[in-house]
């Protein structure tokens, strides 16, 4: 799936939470984790779905996937890398660290621009 394919589909960007982390993923989806509000955590079984955006830094250049998450199962809908001037200045940010990092700040406002979300 490409970007312009996301961005086609209402009920794909709809359904993104834009502020979903990882590490929030992980407690959601495998963990008891107490990171929102316990009413959050209350309403979910393995049919809740979290549909995300993450930063993977683990490769020369940083790639933004698209993650659906199901009770324990993952599914990477698509990748794709960002602009250079983006990459950059994010590498930057996180000190060109390795990693799987949540989508803030100037690649979250890049990306809804790019999707018109």
């Amino acid at each position: 799936m490409r970007l312009n394919d996301i961005k086609k589909n209402y009920n794909l960007i709809n359904s993104v939470d834009w502020e979903m982390t990882p590490e929030e993923a992980i407690a959601l989806h495998l963990e008891w984790g107490p990171l929102r509000s316990q009413s959050y955590y209350n309403s979910r079984d393995n049919n809740n779905e979290t549909v995300y955006f993450v930063i993977n830094t683990w490769k020369k250049n940083p790639i933004l996937t698209l993650v659906r998450r199901k009770g324990f199962d993952s599914e990477e809908l698509g990748s794709f890398d960002l602009p250079q001037d983006v990459a950059s200045e994010f590498m930057q940010g996180i000190g060109k660290y390795k990693g799987v990092y949540a989508v803030e700040g100037k690649v979250r406002e890049w990306l809804r621009k790019e999707l018109d979300a």
